[in-house]
């Protein structure tokens, strides 16, 4: 499906050049510091830093994925999409402790609060997540949507990409991921809305869509009789995963991290998830319109898995194919990017400076450096092993943060609103949720040889069985932190909501106003009303 023209190349090789010019200017910089390196001397502002935030989060299999989950099994899978509630709860609830702390990572966050055996162990489960899971799959469907559009082999668009963001993320560190992500998240939230609106002006205009589609297509809660997304499971499961990325993970907390100060960092999730509305629209109903064009004998769809790269090919005009194409490696750079960043900053704060607290300030950006160029040649070492796997491993992996999140959840969730959970409480959380989590993942791949009890385990729908972990590690962390001592003054201090100072508490307040407030309950009430709408009863209504 080669189908970018001349004119289509100006603009892929306008926007490289864009990107170039901004790395440039950021690498021109002074990286003499860690703070400079790792969170951009902490002086971002707000509009880079949503920008920065859902960038970050959209990758390029997202994209096509998300188009392809919709053609194939319509819109249940947006309930992970309509997650700007949860980013607010990072803006409102988290960054005020986060911000005062002032870590670097999530990991020094709980030793902060924890102790040292809680940083050491999550950032060992965050690295190994990123370079297994992230980096590799973003590289695998990266590659593969390169080769798509711009018509080269699979291992010329795999290497030219990851070694252009490997040496702009090396080089710029935080400062050049997070300002090329502000333009990649702007190219790509442009190009995909153009793309549904020439959709539903091919399809004859949303109610013309609804008519040709099957009304369970469009119904985000699907009984509990469906054996993969079952409402109860999705309604509950999807929230616990999006508490531990939103709130806990580095390379999206790492943005806020960079901000100004606590006005700024708020805000920028406020404007996040804001952004975060836009994937549900420009990206899921493109994949039900390319459903319905097929199903009317308008376009021929090989799969569902094409429905994003078929519309494009048949819908654009010269031009507007080259800003999508430009999209799409916007959004695979933007996302490997921040992988990287965060993998080097995870690296050198919590392990490399634990075995060598007396390393300077330019040791510590070198090492950051060399982290950043191990995790691309990782990458780049497992895309072998990505290309040979079957597409049901890959699933496994898409699935394998619904068998992570929940005890990471549950420990910094618990963290800030009890001063009674202790450091015991939440290693023996996190160690516990961790090994069930890994056992799930390995009998699921062996299931076709168990029975009884560890059958019933392995195949247990992973919604259901990321609620029961969730519940689990919760009630194991009050009743090993009840069972234990309770925690010293200075592990607690500013670090819960019952320990925070007047004086912390007065600052925080002066960070918002009313219009924050607002914006934000508009928020709410606009995923309460794309609920709605997509329920039995608003699908009943149509």
């Amino acid at each position: 499906m080669h189908f970018l023209g001349p004119l289509d190349w100006f603009f892929v090789a306008l926007y490289l050049a864009v990107i170039a010019g901004i790395s440039v200017w950021s690498i021109r910089r002074k990286k003499e510091s860690p703070e400079d390196y790792f969170l951009a001397n902490r002086n971002l502002g707000w509009f880079v830093i949503g920008a920065s935030i859902l960038a970050s989060n959209i990758g390029s299999e997202h994209i096509v994925g998300l188009a392809g989950t919709a053609a194939n099994s319509g819109l249940v899978m947006g309930h992970y999409e309509l997650h700007s509630w949860i980013i607010l709860v990072l803006g409102w609830v988290f960054v005020p402790f986060y911000m005062r702390s002032m870590v670097y990572t999530m990991p020094e966050f709980l030793e902060r609060r924890y102790n040292s055996k809680s940083r050491m162990l999550l950032s060992i489960i965050q690295l190994l997540s990123y370079i297994i899971a992230k980096v590799s799959v973003t590289i695998y469907a990266g590659a593969l949507v390169v080769t798509s559009f711009l018509n080269v082999d699979f291992w010329t668009g795999a290497i030219v990409l990851v070694i252009i963001t490997g040496v702009y993320t090396i080089l710029g560190g935080l400062h050049a991921v997070m300002y090329t992500e502000t333009l990649q998240a702007i190219i790509l939230l442009a190009g995909s809305f153009t793309l549904m609106l020439f959709g539903l002006h091919k399809i004859g205009g949303w109610h013309s869509l609804v008519e040709v589609l099957p009304k369970e297509k469009l119904n985000m809660f699907p009984p509990l009789s469906d054996p993969d997304f079952p409402w109860a499971g999705i309604l509950f499961a999807s929230p616990i995963v999006g508490l531990w990325y939103w709130c806990t993970d580095q390379h999206i907390v790492q943005r806020c991290l960079a901000g100004r100060d606590e006005r700024q960092a708020r805000r920028g999730t406020i404007f996040a998830a804001y952004l975060k509305l836009f994937p549900f629209f420009i990206f899921m109903i493109p994949g039900m319109i390319a459903f319905a064009l097929a199903k009317q004998g308008k376009i021929v769809l090989p799969n569902t898995d094409q429905a994003f790269p078929t519309l494009v090919k048949e819908l654009m005009p010269a031009g507007l194919r080259g800003l999508l194409a430009g999209g799409l490696l916007a959004a695979l750079m933007s996302s490997l990017a921040a992988v990287y960043n965060a993998c080097s900053t995870l690296f050198t704060m919590d392990i490399y400076k634990r075995y060598k607290p007396e390393a300077g300030n330019k040791e510590l950006v070198k090492v950051g450096r060399i982290a950043t160029g191990v995790a691309v040649i990782l990458g780049m070492i497992w895309i072998p092993i990505m290309k040979g796997i079957s597409g049901v491993l890959y699933q496994y992996l898409q699935s394998v943060q619904s068998y992570l999140a929940p005890p990471i959840a549950a420990v910094f969730l618990l963290g800030v609103f009890s001063k009674r959970i202790n450091a015991k409480g939440a290693y023996t959380a996190l160690v516990t949720g961790f090994i069930l989590g890994l056992v799930r993942i390995i009998l699921e791949l062996q299931k076709d040889h168990l029975s009884g009890f560890l059958y019933q385990f392995a195949t247990m729908n992973f919604l259901y069985f990321c609620i029961s972990l969730f519940i689990f590690s919760i009630v194991l962390l009050i009743v090993v932190s009840l069972l234990s001592e309770k925690p010293s003054a200075s592990q607690l201090n500013g670090l819960t909501f019952a320990t925070t100072v007047a004086e912390d508490k007065a600052a925080s307040r002066a960070s918002w106003n009313s219009l924050d407030v607002i914006l934000s309950v508009i928020v709410l009430i606009l995923i309460l009303c794309a609920f709605i709408y997509f329920s039995p009863w608003g699908i009943a209504a149509h």
